[in-house]
Parts: C-alpha cells; structure tokens; sequence
C-alpha cells in the first residue's frame, strides 16, 4: 500500500499548538500531535475490536454448519460436492472416512476466503490511497453488514457460499486499520509499535469473545426469529449483522480522514498498478515493487524473510484451521466446548502480545521467532497425538505460545527493510505475502486429514516447521 508517512516534525500544527495547519494547496491536513494520534489508534482499535466480534463468532460454529447441509442439503450444492469428493477418493483408493468430508469442506471454504482477500485487500488498498482511509473503511464494513446478513438466510449451501464470498471480498479493514496507524505514526518509533501493538490486542481479544457468543448462541440460539424455515444458525449471523452495523456507525460518526488529500495517489491506475504487483506470485517474492536502490545484501535478507514467513504461516494457518475439527472429531467437543477452547489460546496470546513482547529488548526479534517457531513443532505433535484433554491442552499452550509471538516478530523485523517512501510497499508485499499463503494452507493442510487422518497430518506439519526454522536461523 502505498503512501507517505508524515512525522509531528513535519506539521506545524505540533509546534503551534493548534487543531489543524492549512495545506500550501488549501486544503486541511489532518493533526498529528499526540491527542489526534491517541484518538485515532483508540477508534481504529475499538472499531477492530467490534467487528472481530462478529467475524469470530461463527469460528466454534462451522463444523455444525456444514453438519447441518451435509443432513439438509443432499440435493443441493453441498451433496454435489459430497457425491464429487466421495467419487475422488474411491478412484484413489483413499480411506473410507465419511467424517473427515467436513473438514476438506472446511479447509476449501478457509481457503477460499483468504483467497479473496489476497485478490481483494491490494485494490481496496489502492483505492484508499487514491480516495482516501475513510471511505474504504465504511465500504469495507457495509460489505461485511451484506455478508451477514445473507449469512441470516443460508437456508442452502450455496447461500452460505455467497455470503463468505461477499465477506472475504469486503474484509479489508485490518489492512486498512495497519495503514491507518502508520499514517499518523513516525516509522521506527515507539507511538507506531504501541498502535500495531493495540492492533495484535484488539486480535486477541476478539478472538477470546466472539467465539464464546458462538458457542453461546449454539446452546440458547437454536431457533429462527423471521421464518418458519428451521436454521439454528440465524441468530449468531442476526448477532453479526448487529454487531457490523454498531461499528459501522461508530466509524462514520468517529473515525477522521488520516490521509490528506496532498499526500494521496496522484491516479487510481498508479495505484491499480502496484495492486497488481501484490497479486502476482513472482513480483511478490522477489519484490520488484520495492527496495529498488536498496543494497543487495538487503533485497535476499527481506526475501528469505519473507519465504520463511509463507512457509510458516501456510503450515501454521492449515493446522489452525482443521483445530476445530479434530476437536469436534476426535473429543466430540460441543460448540461451547470449543468456545472455551479459544478463550485458553487467546488468554495465552494476549498474555504473550500483552507482558512478554512488550518487554523485549530491540534487536531480540528474530531469536524470539525462532523460539515461538521450534516451541510450535511439539505443540503439533501433542495436538495430532492427544488422547485426552489434559495432552491436548499441553499442544495448545505451546501453540499459543508461537501464535503470539513469530508475526509479531517477523512483522517488526521486515518493517526495518527500505527507506521511508518505500516501507508501505514492503509491509503491503509482506501482508499479501500472508495472505496468500492462508489461502493455500487450510486446503493443503484439510486435504491431508481428509486423506489420512488427523495424527498425520498434525505430524507432518510438526516436521515442516523446520523448513521456516532453518531459513530465518540462516538469516544473518
């Protein structure tokens, strides 16, 4: 995403004291002293925070879902698919495991929300450079109302499909949100790691309530308020829709412009243009959109960087997403049962983001990754061969551990690669970089439990995680 960063040394208004500074062109650029500074992160984090409500709450939820089409739905788009993938396997000769059938439908959906996202989040970036934060965020949101809101009456698969179609293509505030705090931040300043920081809480704490309302609402939320049609899940998606809807209000009644419209893109197709950069696999990689005059010791550093980060995060995001299936499978965990489940990892993670990241010393990034990284590789073990609740905890607690710690770190570690014109490039590559890789990862890793269980699966990714422990420990 491309955009400059203006410094409380580059506004007068810091010096003089006052609300605002008048633009050589006339118009009003927005203050950047610390009051307007302070205000912003708080609205940004806040607003996160709300729509993670209602973005998570589904999460203890999905397997029942897609029960509830696999029994309801035979003659619809779900028991197509079913009747397809059961056909695959026979001609393979794959194992007779109808249950696991869920967990590839849930690996496939995962993927293909993050897939949209990849596509979508660098457009919607270079529309916000181009018309500003603002009115990308407001759009962002009413296309996340939308969502729910068809989500209310997925009475079919294919219904449900649309609405997680809509919602990946809209969901781009959180990139819009790490944006919006590097605008009225200095780069490489405590204020800018303070407002990512509040970002990475906002995270942990959604994820701890939003699932827990799920889980809720499986127990006391199973019947319908606008049809006769029986669809237990119409109150948690009435639940999101509400939820989206209070923070799109607050957003327009709140959140102010963080990008003035003399520091904005010249044109959209400049804009479009890095856009497409950030979804083509091989630009990104070799990030030919940045670091043009950076030394080249500098270019293969951020490059290893960035391998070891999609390695991790494609293992990382596939594991993470089959984790309420094994636990649904193997524990028969009822939805409030994995409510309590995310309520211990991000107890765990905001602890970790909260006490012992803060006070790491500068410099202490990549050994801290590294930590969270081979501390992950036995937590997958203990997962995939968990017998009991107390074996499977112990995974978890290891697992929140890395989950807390390695994007925080690698984050930290890759903002330090360009000069200050070309840092929003390397952090807009960096995140699609994520991106794509959460779009390969819950299908690759749910494409394996499908095929051979869980204990394989969760071992397989135990081992891989020294592809990405190797890279970054080489990374000099």
């Amino acid at each position: 995403m491309r955009r400059t960063v203006r410094t409380d040394e580059d506004d007068p208004a810091e010096e003089n004291g006052s609300s605002g500074t008048q633009a050589s062109n006339g118009e009003n650029k927005p203050h950047i002293g610390s009051a307007y500074r302070t205000y912003t992160s708080r609205v940004v984090t806040l607003s996160l925070l709300i729509e993670l409500l209602g973005f998570t709450v589904i999460l203890p939820l999905l397997p029942s879902i897609l029960e509830y089409y696999g029994r309801n739905d035979q003659n619809g788009a779900y028991g197509w698919l079913m009747s397809n993938i059961n056909q695959f396997r026979d001609s393979i000769g794959g194992p007779q495991l109808d249950k696991f059938n869920t967990v590839l439908f849930g690996g496939l959906i995962g993927s293909l929300f993050s897939f949209l996202q990849f596509l979508s989040n660098p457009i919607i970036g270079a529309l916000s450079d181009v018309y500003g934060r603002r009115p990308m965020m407001l759009l962002c949101m009413a296309g996340m109302v939308v969502s729910y809101a068809v989500w209310a009456f997925a009475y079919s698969f294919e219904v449900f499909l649309v609405a997680r179609i809509i919602g990946g293509i809209s969901h781009g505030n959180v990139s819009l949100s790490t944006a919006i705090v590097a605008d009225v931040t200095p780069p490489k300043s405590k204020q800018r790691a303070r407002g990512m920081a509040m970002i990475g809480v906002a995270f942990s704490v959604g994820f701890i309530v939003g699932p827990m309302i799920g889980a809720a609402f499986s127990i006391y939320g199973v019947s319908t308020l606008l049809s006769s049609q029986e669809y237990p899940f119409q109150l948690p998606a009435l639940f999101a829709v509400f939820v989206a809807t209070v923070d799109l209000l607050y957003l327009y009644s709140k959140f102010r412009e963080t990008l003035p419209a003399s520091n904005r893109a010249a044109s959209l197709g400049s804009g479009l243009l890095d856009a497409l950069h950030l979804i083509n696999p091989v630009s990104l990689f070799s990030f030919s959109s940045a670091l043009q005059g950076a030394p080249e010791k500098d270019r293969k550093a951020v490059r290893s960087l960035a391998l070891s980060y999609f390695l991790y995060l494609l293992l990382f995001s596939g594991l993470e997403y089959s984790l309420t299936f094994l636990t649904h499978d193997k524990f028969q965990y009822s939805s409030m049962q994995q409510g309590r489940m995310f309520v211990f990892i991000g107890g765990i993670m905001a602890c970790v983001q909260g006490g012992y990241l803060r006070r790491l010393p500068a410099g202490s990034e990549r050994r801290t990754a590294l930590t969270g990284m081979i501390v992950l590789i036995p937590g997958m073990f203990l997962v995939g061969l968990a017998s009991s609740a107390f074996l499977l905890y112990c995974g978890l607690a290891l697992y929140s551990f890395g989950a807390g710690t390695v994007v925080s770190c690698l984050t930290t570690m890759v903002s330090e690669f360009g000069s200050s014109s070309e840092r929003g490039r390397v952090m807009g590559i960096f995140r699609s970089i994520g991106a794509l890789s959460r779009a390969i990862g819950p299908a690759l890793c749910c494409s394996i439990y499908w095929s051979a269980g869980p204990l394989v699966c969760y071992s397989i990714g135990g081992v891989l995680f020294i592809a990405p422990v190797l890279l970054l420990y080489r990374l000099k």
